[in-house]
């Protein structure tokens, strides 16, 4: 597989759509050996002003001299866009290494009988297990969409940010400011600050 293939392979898993829940992730980063576990994670949501959130801790944390990994969704120009370390952008062939390793792994999730995991939830299993392997310091995680049934919301952050809320995605998170601050509140673990 090369960089080309292994990004026609993610596009065309979009065909399985969206499909929020944490039971796919879970099980695929239990296979993996649960990364996220092992990586300190500030953890960011809301509706507007994510990236730019990311985008200042990160920031701040690099110039602390940590070595800090980068999860952003979606990308401008390129896929490694998303996957950064210190905001230097992962390799086309670490895409690829991950991606052959992620195809065995949707393999067995499937034939155990969940539904085929989305775009989303294999990139980020790719980056959480980028990140352990990197050995980062700190990983500042932006949610996809949501929060509570987000599959980023797999990791147990150092801390949860949650941006200004909105209108936003109202056919998924509900009709009300209420319901969807209720779903973007989701990343808040019960004794996370």
């Amino acid at each position: 597989m090369d960089y080309k293939e292994a990004l026609t392979y993610i596009e065309g898993v979009g065909k399985f759509g969206m499909n929020l829940g944490l039971n796919r992730i879970e099980r695929m980063c239990e296979l993996l050996g649960n990364p996220q576990d092992s990586l300190k994670v500030i953890h960011v949501g809301g509706t507007n002003g994510k990236g730019s959130t990311v985008t200042f801790i990160s920031n701040i944390l690099i110039e602390e001299g940590y070595r800090v990994g980068i999860y952003t969704s979606p990308h401008l120009e390129r896929f490694t866009e998303r996957i950064k370390i210190n905001n230097e952008e992962i390799s086309e062939n670490d895409v690829v290494r991950l991606i052959e390793g992620m195809k065995q792994v949707i393999d067995i999730v499937v034939k155990e009988g969940y539904d085929h995991p989305t775009e989303f939830e294999i990139v980020t299993a790719c980056a959480l297990k980028y990140f352990r392997e990197k050995q980062v310091d700190f990983v500042v995680l932006e949610v996809g969409l949501g929060g509570r049934l987000d599959a980023t919301n797999i990791v147990d952050p150092l801390v949860s940010v949650i941006t200004s809320i909105s209108y936003d995605h109202t056919n998924i998170l509900g009709n009300t400011i209420e319901e969807i601050a209720f779903e973007k509140a989701g990343i808040i673990k019960k004794i996370g600050p």
